[in-house]
């Protein structure tokens, strides 16, 4: 019985353990007439580990464009003439500013964002430091930084200046990662999380949804972030962008996106579930049921290179779901 199933797995995640990826996979299998009853132990998984806060991030595109990684999904790839605006990094003025933006609309966090592989040229990481002490000098906004493959000692410096977290995703799973990337190893991304973790970051690692995978690479990706004991998984959706080996894939109902959300909530009962890119295209006009689902957080504001859902629908949307804000 579907019943008896969800009831035996809401337990095991109550207990804080997290289901075992056999049982997601039946989790996963379980057909969409039952969404509705999956929601309902999604829901109450959340609400027994985070209560009705809810966490809101924004990011600034502080370097766009010009990446020579060839991620299938990417604009911002030179493997493919998309059209995005190229830029270097901007300035740590310019940083802040949106930092007092961004907590002005009610974020909690905020991350730098860059393109390309990393960061290591010295002018690079000098303003990364100016613009995270800027923060931390004028908001009590919480500073994330999302960098790309970085090394340990430019991570101990942006640490050492008052970063608190670092965000990296590992995009899919190992099996499927090749057709995704070949510019870079998997493990490049794995040691770069592993890393940040070990330097005491708060440390966020999800990744893309939708890019062709199954549910069992779904469930891998899953296991993996499991064991590097991530803080905080965000959960994107593809969103096809025009000239990318993606464009015309539209893989992705708003019923599939929810029981994505729902199955890492069971796999990850205690950790922060971030709802990211591709939200408004692909949920639509479900998406305030991302929270029964059992997401505790979504990103408000602008994408990297896509503009994003008015902040005040946002808002009043947690509201009116009897939410409210994480400060």
């Amino acid at each position: 019985m579907i019943s008896d199933f969800l009831h035996d797995i809401e337990k095991e995640a109550l207990s804080g353990k997290g289901i075992s990826c056999d049982e997601g996979c039946t989790l996963a299998y379980i057909d969409e007439i039952h969404l509705f009853d999956i929601l309902a132990s999604a829901e109450r998984i959340r609400r027994h580990f985070k209560g009705i806060e809810i966490n809101l991030c924004s990011i600034v595109n502080a370097k766009s464009g010009l990446c020579a990684e060839d991620c299938t999904f990417c604009s911002q790839s030179i493997y493919y003439d998309t059209g995005v605006d190229t830029y270097p990094m901007i300035t740590a003025e310019k940083i802040v500013k949106s930092a007092l933006e961004a907590s002005s609309r009610g974020s909690r966090e905020f991350s730098i964002v860059t393109s390309g592989t990393g960061i290591d040229k010295s002018k690079e990481i000098k303003t990364m430091v100016s613009a995270i002490k800027g923060i931390a000098d004028k908001s009590e906004i919480e500073s994330c930084a999302s960098l790309g493959i970085i090394k340990m000692e430019t991570l101990k410096t942006l640490r050492d200046s008052g970063l608190h977290s670092y965000h990296h995703n590992l995009e899919t799973a190992r099996s499927f990662f090749p057709n995704v990337c070949n510019t870079h190893d998997y493990d490049e991304d794995v040691n770069t999380v592993k890393m940040a973790k070990e330097l005491g970051f708060n440390v966020c690692s999800g990744g893309v949804f939708g890019l062709g995978e199954s549910w069992e690479q779904r469930i891998e990706l899953a296991e993996t972030l499991r064991e590097i004991d991530v803080d905080s998984i965000p959960i994107n959706f593809l969103n096809p962008r025009p000239n990318t080996p993606l464009e015309g894939a539209n893989r992705l109902t708003p019923k599939e996106c929810l029981k994505i959300i729902a199955l890492y909530r069971f796999m990850f009962p205690d950790k922060d579930i971030v709802i990211c890119g591709g939200r408004d295209i692909n949920l639509r006009d479900l998406q305030c049921l991302i929270f029964a689902a059992g997401a505790n957080g979504m990103m408000i504001g602008n994408y990297l290179t896509t503009p994003g859902r008015s902040t005040d629908k946002d808002i009043r949307m947690v509201k009116d779901l009897g939410l409210k804000p994480r400060r």
